[in-house]
């Protein structure tokens, strides 16, 4: 199949926009609880009476301010409810936000607002404000600094609600109403794996079409009583902000986890229903289980039950293409391991969870079919910034493990001849902000070429095997796609990092970093000292299961992809380190430009 289509599910008037979400379900069930903020070790809720009256203070707050229907305001925050009051008042007063992510530096912030035109910026702490006022100082430029979460100090959320004391409930209507589904809602700046972040434009038809269509493409995970889910991607990133429009159309409780030191506890005690994340999460979690289960003596247990989930899953994928479902013994054995061994994975999410979603890179098949096994259905989705994130995403009827899914209400895929995924439709960004040459670039009409290879299957189920710009042409004209080949080796418990290199080389390499946790965990269990990242390469042991771990991935391939030779660095890859994106993509020309040498050696005879 070259083209998959799925047709809105739910219309919106041309006229209407995001906020009419909020004031529709206000009007419908005043009393309901929205949101729930962390208190005293507990959640105390927000209904949508209290949160519509903070949002549209802050709104009428921003136009006493002068803020006018069409003007920029930026955030600069890590994942909070604040960060999500200010993102509706903005859009109740009719004017655009501007994401930032918190670990920006000065310079990415004075292009971003420079650029947006942002007059205001919304920040989490003083430290936030200092960044900023050096991007204002040195874009010479003039930016209003808000302190999000602060009390009694100058510039904050009081002080901006009392700016508003003169205007009328019937000015405040008239600017939230002043946007239609064209209008652009926020203009996300692409977190840039290369390059200088382009300015995408996000329209409220993109988000609002998405937010009341995706609660009918998943209903078993949204519709079902006491939905709630914990918010801890950052709220910069479009895949958030889009999910929690959709939350609001659905009712959905939300909390936020800002602090990746908290989110195991906040997990356990907010207890979600449904979850989003990244696969690096479900790695986390699973590695964790793995090693608790053998620092406990109980490795071989974990393994056969781990054994049990993928088979009981791969049976279930089988049932639903028209093959043998679990046989008789399988179900007995999953049976019985539900009952020892998979409620203590669910309760690591808090015990409640029996969905998440999971975006922003590949998830490895063998964790979403051992987690569906474990009772989470992951449910696996694909998208860009350009796309407002999900452009496609597996549905709990239909879900389809190793694939990302069917295409959204209102989009339609398409594979190009050279194997590119091209994308129309309700979700596809107006485009970017000042940028005509990349426009062009980008579209082809109303198809907009994504940079990614896939295809499509006989029922229009679409599978991503890489970046476009990511293939590796070998000096013997082979095309290699890594992205499979990496995920494979980051299955191994004590790898968290993987890069495959060999553009115009004689043959492929890769790069490996080890996860610190399960390398400690690992020289508990044999009885040794841990040895240190930049040495554990030269012990034996550590070789050898790392061979083990390219040796599974090498068996996936033809001989002519297969890695040839590997390295260890002598740190993992972070966001301070410059090598992971804010949703912890590898920035994979960064990596190969920072460990030249590494490389060097590899090709070295």
């Amino acid at each position: 199949m070259r083209e998959s289509a799925t047709d809105l599910l739910v219309h919106l008037a041309a006229e209407s926009n995001i906020t009419d979400i909020l004031v529709g379900l206000h009007a419908k069930t005043p009393d309901h609880p929205l949101f729930s903020l962390k208190s005293d070790g507990g959640w105390k809720n927000v209904s949508a009476n209290d949160f519509l009256t903070q949002v549209s203070e802050l709104a009428k707050g921003l136009i006493g301010l002068g803020v006018r229907p069409g003007d920029s305001v930026a955030v600069m925050s890590k994942t909070s409810y604040e960060w999500t009051l200010v993102d509706l008042a903005v859009w109740f007063a009719g004017a655009v936000t501007v994401p930032i992510y918190e670990t920006s530096s000065p310079s990415q912030v004075e292009w971003i607002l420079e650029d947006s035109g942002a007059a205001h910026v919304f920040v989490e702490d003083g430290r936030k404000a200092a960044v900023v006022s050096a991007a204002a100082a040195s874009g010479d430029f003039e930016a209003r600094v808000w302190l999000m979460q602060a009390d009694g100090a100058e510039g904050t959320f009081a002080e901006l609600a009392a700016a508003g004391s003169a205007v009328t409930d019937d000015e405040l209507e008239t600017a939230r109403t002043t946007a239609g589904l064209d209008s652009v809602a926020s203009m996300v700046y692409t977190s840039g794996t290369t390059g200088r972040p382009k300015g995408c434009e996000i329209t409220h038809g993109n988000f609002a079409l998405f937010g009341v269509n995706i609660v009918e493409f998943l209903p078993e995970m949204l519709k079902e009583k006491d939905v709630s889910t914990l918010m801890f991607l950052p709220l910069a990133h479009v895949l958030a902000r889009a999910v929690q429009v959709g939350c609001l159309a659905a009712g959905v409780r939300v909390g936020h986890s800002g602090s990746a030191s908290d989110l195991m506890a906040d997990l356990k005690s907010f207890q979600p229903t449904f979850l989003l994340a990244v696969p690096r999460i479900f790695e986390k979690i699973y590695a964790g289980a793995q090693q608790s289960a053998e620092a406990a003596g109980k490795g071989k247990l974990f393994a056969a039950a781990a054994d049990t989930a993928v088979a009981y899953s791969t049976a279930l994928n089988s049932a639903a293409a028209g093959g043998k479902g679990p046989s008789a013994a399988l179900k007995l054995r999953h049976k019985l391991f539900d009952k020892m061994l998979y409620p203590k994975v669910r309760n690591v999410f808090g015990g409640k969870l029996t969905y998440a979603i999971s975006g922003a890179s590949a998830l490895s098949p063998q964790l979403a079919h051992f987690f569906r096994g474990a009772g989470v259905m992951v449910l696996e989705g694909y998208g860009l910034t350009e796309t407002t994130a999900p452009a496609t995403v597996n549905t709990v009827p239909l879900a389809r493990v190793g694939s990302v899914g069917l295409p959204l209400p209102g989009t339609t895929v398409r594979i190009a001849d050279d194997g590119e995924v091209l994308i129309s439709g309700a979700g596809v960004f107006a485009g970017y902000h000042n940028n005509p040459e990349a426009n062009a670039a980008a579209f082809t009409g109303e198809w907009f070429h994504s940079g990614d290879v896939g295809s499509l299957d006989d029922d229009g189920f679409l599978t991503i095997t890489g970046r476009k710009k990511d293939i590796l042409v070998t000096a013997g004209g082979k095309n290699v796609a890594p992205g499979p080949l990496e995920e494979k080796i980051r299955e191994h418990r004590l790898v968290s990092q993987a890069i495959v290199v060999g553009e115009g080389r004689p043959f492929v390499t890769a790069l490996l970093t080890l996860d610190e946790e399960t390398l400690a965990a690992w020289a508990r269990e044999n009885g040794s000292a841990q040895p240190a990242s930049e040495t554990a390469a030269d012990d034996p042991r550590v070789r050898a299961l790392l061979q083990q771990a390219v040796d599974s991935a090498n068996a996936t391939v033809s001989q002519a992809e297969q890695i040839r030779k590997f390295t260890v660095l002598p740190q993992d890859f972070s966001l301070e380190s410059g090598h992971l994106t804010a949703t912890l993509k590898l920035r994979r020309s960064a990596v190969i430009a920072d460990y030249s040498a590494e490389v060097e050696k590899l090709y070295a005879k």
